[in-house]
């Protein structure tokens, strides 16, 4: 539910005389939103070492990624969650680093803080399924601690997604649904609570990098 891109691709697929070419036409305009991202973002990232968390990456879009773009243009040192419970940093994230040729290491959602703060980590960057028109911003589980730890270190927090992402009929993080996934998947012992997302304020985003170039949340509202 909290993508917002996937049900805008699939509505306007719906609504051509043919679905299967529109389908085929969003994908190619999805590589080339890709590489626009990436271009906008990469001086950012040059040569750094950069933190980021789940799957941002070619399995993930239409081309060659959103925040993985970035890293991948920029040639930075990954450092890649491994976002539990699912592991989309640990199984697919550093697959496509180590098949992309960058220098990447895996560290445990735990050590996110620890290693902004010992590992001479420059600038955190992450995707996002939807944000909202005040720039509050939808992604991945773990994302606002990123977020808040980056906050509390001085170092910049990015967001890269395509404009497709941001909803403006959603005024802040209280109109952005959250799925909240089988808790099995945390723990089959014991209760758990098993949130897929959670939500980062506006004010703990750096920018956000989109295919019309770095925006401050406060922008969104004028597009």
């Amino acid at each position: 539910p909290p993508a917002l891109n996937l049900k805008w691709g699939a509505e306007r697929a719906l609504r051509a005389a043919d679905p299967l070419a529109e389908a085929r036409k969003i994908h190619a305009e999805e590589i080339d939103r890709c590489e626009a991202i990436a271009r906008h973002g990469a001086p950012l990232f040059r040569g750094r070492k950069a933190l980021t968390i789940c799957n941002t990456g070619a399995l993930a879009t239409g081309g060659i990624g959103t925040a993985f773009g970035v890293l991948l243009r920029a040639r930075a040192t990954v450092y890649a969650l491994e976002t539990r419970p699912l592991l989309q940093g640990a199984r697919l994230t550093m697959w496509e680093a180590r098949r992309d040729g960058l220098k990447a290491f895996l560290i445990t959602d735990g050590m996110a803080a620890a290693a902004l703060r010992l590992k001479g980590i420059k600038a955190a960057i992450a995707g996002a399924d939807r944000i909202a028109r005040n720039g509050d911003t939808a992604n991945k589980i773990g994302t606002l601690g990123v977020a808040l730890a980056c906050h509390a270190l001085k170092i910049p927090f990015y967001i890269a997604a395509p404009t497709s992402t941001i909803d403006l009929n959603a005024r802040d993080e209280r109109d952005i649904p959250i799925e909240e996934r089988d808790p099995r998947e945390v723990s089959d012992r014991f209760p758990a609570w098993n949130p897929a997302f959670d939500v980062t304020p506006a004010r703990y985003i750096t920018g956000i990098i989109t295919e019309r170039g770095i925006l401050k949340p406060g922008d969104l509202k004028r597009l």
